[in-house]
Order: C-alpha cells, then structure tokens, then sequence
C-alpha cells in the first residue's frame, strides 16, 4: 500500500533550516546513508516525490548541473522562473487549495505504484497532507544541535506513534505514523 511520508532530519530544537535556509549544521554531521533508517534503505520505498518551492530553490543552488532523482517529482510554487532538470521528470503546479492539493495527491500516489510518495523538506507541505488527512508516517533524523530558529520541523499539531528508533552515526532515527482523528 503506497503511504505518504515525511522523511527528513531535523536539529534538537525542531529546526529543518536556518532562516537562510542553511543546511551547514546538517551537512556537517555523521550519519551512515546505508545504516540504519539510512536515506539508502528509504530511497528504494520512493516512486514520487513533492517538494516546496524554497527546497527545489535550495537543490537548484547547491546541485545546479545534476538532478538526484529518477522517480516523477512534483514542485509546488506560484512561482513560474523555476529552471527545470534537463531529462528529469520535474512537474511544476500551483495546487493552492485543498481540492486542488487532494488531486494532485491521488495523481502522485498513481505514479508511485506499489512505492511511497516523499514529502522532501518543508514542514509546512507536510502539514497541509496532515490537515487533509493524507501524510501516513513521519521519518525523521534527530542532530545533536539546536539552532534556535529557521523553518520548524512540523509546524501544526499532528498526533503521531512512535513505532521504530534506532541511533545512526551522530542521529536519533525515529519512524512515527501518523495517528489519523476517528
């Protein structure tokens, strides 16, 4: 059954950025890509991935000349200057509202198959599948650091089951489903 889950690492603070979108304090740490809860396991689960216009932004910046992915991606911005991936299955869409964002979830879970849809970054985009009841499971890394301020992990409540941790390198793993209301 295709979830949708939020993977990402977060500091101890419950920060995914700095205010200027840093991630030095991430990039810095010791984690094993294939240990435990690693990103090496979790990529074979993925068949789409949804981001935010600020974390496409960031991978513009800091991968400029190569694309990451092999799965469909789906870009969420008004924005209309994004430079596309030469060759890279990148789809651009507004989805602003609640109808538009549940059909563009039916349309990413299509294209996973029997995979998951990725929520990369942005605790806010997380939040929205929250609210409509679409996010299943959190994954998330937790960095010995706080940095008092940035972009907030998960920013609404959101009632979560611990159901798996283990330690990675200098990181807590824990895997949470999302606990849905009756």
């Amino acid at each position: 059954m295709t979830r949708t889950v939020y993977y990402t690492a977060t500091t101890l603070d419950g920060f995914i950025a700095t205010p200027d979108h840093s991630l030095a304090w991430l990039l810095s740490r010791e984690i094993d890509a294939e240990g435990p809860m690693g990103y090496k396991e979790f990529e074979k689960s993925v068949g789409a991935i949804v981001m935010g216009s600020s974390t496409y932004r960031w991978i513009r910046e800091h991968e400029p000349s190569s694309w990451a992915y092999t799965v469909p991606a789906w870009v969420l911005t008004h924005r209309d200057d994004h430079e596309p991936y030469a060759g890279a299955d990148i789809r651009f869409t507004a989805a602003d509202t609640l109808e538009a964002l549940t059909a563009l979830h039916a349309e990413m879970v299509a294209a996973a198959g029997e995979r998951d849809v990725w929520v990369v970054g942005g605790g806010d985009l997380a939040g929205q599948f929250a609210d409509l009841g679409l996010l299943d499971a959190v994954e998330v890394s937790l960095a010995p650091v706080t940095i008092g301020a940035g972009a907030p992990l998960l920013p609404r409540h959101v009632e979560l089951r611990r159901t798996e941790w283990t330690v990675n390198g200098e990181f807590v793993c824990i895997r949470y489903d999302v606990v849905k209301p009756a």
